[in-house]
């Protein structure tokens, strides 16, 4: 399968329009291609979170806890047991679940508030680090949903503690995070 990146997308609809794409362009195109329920993470959005969750093949404790949760491949946590090993199949295979599951949590969340393609990356790579349960009753979301988007993206910067802790990594995943949100990465 390939994935084309969101600019090649809409470069190949301008070049068949022949003209410039306005964001209320691109916005109804993401409507049509991504309607509430089956919106997906687009290649910028995937590689946000690969960035940030980075790879490791053999298991490892949360960094925030020390603990549990027990992480392996980009992230994935739920029933691995330290010293569990896995193939990069096996963690690319979780990774696109992890994201899909993530990403129809978060879609269903926003339901039909207007959501760039930028703004839904950001919101799911959120998601996936914090939980869809803590993302559905953020002040982000709320603040999403009422169209407040500099108060939604202002929001990122609130989500860097890990328990109780400001972590250094999670001030950085943020900072990129409201800036994907801002339609400026």
């Amino acid at each position: 399968m390939t994935i084309l990146t969101d600019k090649e997308i809409f470069d190949a609809i301008r070049e068949r329009r022949g003209k410039s794409l306005s964001q209320a362009d691109v916005d109804a195109i993401n409507a049509v291609l991504y309607p509430a329920g089956g919106r997906v993470v687009s290649k910028n959005g995937l590689d946000l979170i690969k960035s940030f969750e980075g790879l490791s093949l053999k298991a490892y404790p949360d960094p925030g806890t020390g603990g549990e949760p027990i992480t392996i491949g980009y992230g994935h946590t739920g029933g691995i047991k330290l010293g569990t090993i896995w193939t990069q199949a096996q963690a690319d295979s979780a990774l696109a679940d992890d994201v899909s599951r993530f990403a129809d949590g978060v879609a269903g969340l926003i339901g039909s508030a207007p959501t760039t393609q930028n703004q839904f990356n950001a919101m799911v790579s959120l998601a996936y680090n914090i939980g869809t349960g803590n993302f559905g009753n953020s002040t982000l979301l709320r603040l999403h949903k009422a169209k407040d988007y500099a108060g939604a993206a202002d929001q990122f910067a609130k989500w860097t503690r890990a328990n109780g802790r400001v972590m250094a990594g999670l001030i950085r995943r943020r900072a990129a995070e409201a800036k994907m949100y801002r339609g400026q990465a």
